[in-house]
C-alpha cells in the first residue's frame, strides 16, 4: 500500500539533500530495475504492479520489501514522462578510493558537467570503453539524480563515481605516483585549440578531462593538464559558414575514448 509516509519519502528522494540524508536513490524501468536486482546494490523497496511482480517473482526476492501498487499510483510517484511498471528505492553504494589504482589505467575527470543527461551518457560511454572510475568536481550534476540514473541505463552499476575537487585529486594522484615510484599519468584535456586527436600518440594510461558544457575546463584544472587535445572541425566542401562552436560534452568524451582505445 502506498501510504502517506512512503509517498512523502519518495517525493523527498527527488532532491539531493534527502538522497544524501537517507543514503537512498530512486531507479525506474522494466529493464533498469532487474539489472539493479541482479547486481550487488542493496534494494530497499520495490514498488510495482502485480503483473510485473508475478513476471519477476524470482528476482524480486532480493529486495528487502515489495509493495504492490496500481498503475495510477505508479504515475503519482514516477518522475518519468511515461512510467513503466516498477520503481525501486536503492541504497547508494559507498566506494573506497585509492588513486594508486589509476596509475596504470584510464580514468575520466569531469570538471563542472552540470547537465544530468550528459553525465548519465558519459557514464554509459565510460562503461562501454572499459573505464571504471569517473571523478566528478563538486559542481557536477549529482550521480544519483533520477535523470542521471535513467540516462546511464544501468552503467552506474559498473562505473564508480567519486566526488572530489580536481586540484585535490591531482595532488593525491601525484602522491600516489611518488609512493609507487612511477611517472605521473598524462592528463589529456579537451580544448578548442590543442593537438589534433587523430595524430596524438596516447599513452597506455592517463586521465581524460572533460570541461563544463558552456565554459570548458576551469583555469584551476587547466594548470594540471599535460597535453591539450582537440577534435578538429572538418571544413565543408563549399566553405559554408555558421558552423557549431563546440561539441556536446558527452559526444566529445565518446570520440576521445574511442581514439584512445584505437591507439
Amino acid at each position: 500500500m502506498l501510504t502517506k509516509s512512503r509517498l512523502s519519502l519518495l517525493r523527498a528522494l527527488q532532491q539531493k539533500k534527502y538522497r544524501n540524508e537517507h543514503g537512498l536513490f530512486v531507479a525506474e524501468g522494466d529493464k533498469l530495475v532487474p539489472e539493479i536486482l541482479a547486481s550487488s546494490f542493496a534494494v530497499e523497496t520495490i514498488y510495482a504492479t502485480e503483473e510485473w511482480i508475478k513476471q519477476n517473482i524470482k528476482i524480486v526476492k532480493k529486495a528487502a520489501e515489495t509493495i504492490i501498487i496500481t498503475k495510477d499510483e505508479l504515475e503519482r510517484i514516477s518522475s518519468l514522462v511515461t512510467p513503466q511498471h516498477v520503481l525501486a528505492v536503492v541504497s547508494k553504494p559507498v566506494y573506497s578510493f585509492d588513486e594508486t589504482e589509476l596509475l596504470s589505467t584510464y580514468s575520466i575527470l569531469l570538471d563542472g558537467i552540470r547537465d544530468p543527461g550528459n553525465l548519465g551518457t558519459i557514464i554509459r560511454i565510460a562503461d562501454w570503453f572499459g573505464i571504471r572510475d569517473i571523478i566528478c568536481s563538486p559542481d557536477c550534476a549529482e550521480a544519483w539524480n533520477p535523470k542521471v540514473v535513467q540516462a546511464s541505463m544501468g552503467s552506474l552499476l559498473r562505473v564508480r563515481l567519486h566526488e572530489m575537487d580536481p586540484v585535490q585529486f591531482f595532488f593525491n594522484l601525484q602522491k600516489a605516483a611518488n609512493k609507487e615510484n612511477v611517472n605521473f599519468p598524462v592528463v589529456y584535456g579537451t580544448f578548442l585549440e590543442g593537438e589534433n586527436i587523430y595524430t596524438t600518440g596516447f599513452n597506455s594510461a592517463g586521465v581524460i578531462v572533460i570541461g563544463n558544457e558552456a565554459n570548458g575546463i576551469s583555469p584551476e584544472t587547466e594548470k594540471h593538464i599535460s597535453k591539450k587535445i582537440t577534435i578538429p572541425l572538418v571544413p565543408l566542401y563549399n566553405g559554408e559558414k555558421g558552423r557549431p562552436e563546440s561539441l556536446n560534452a558527452a559526444i566529445a568524451t565518446a570520440i576521445v575514448c574511442a581514439e584512445i582505445r584505437r591507439n
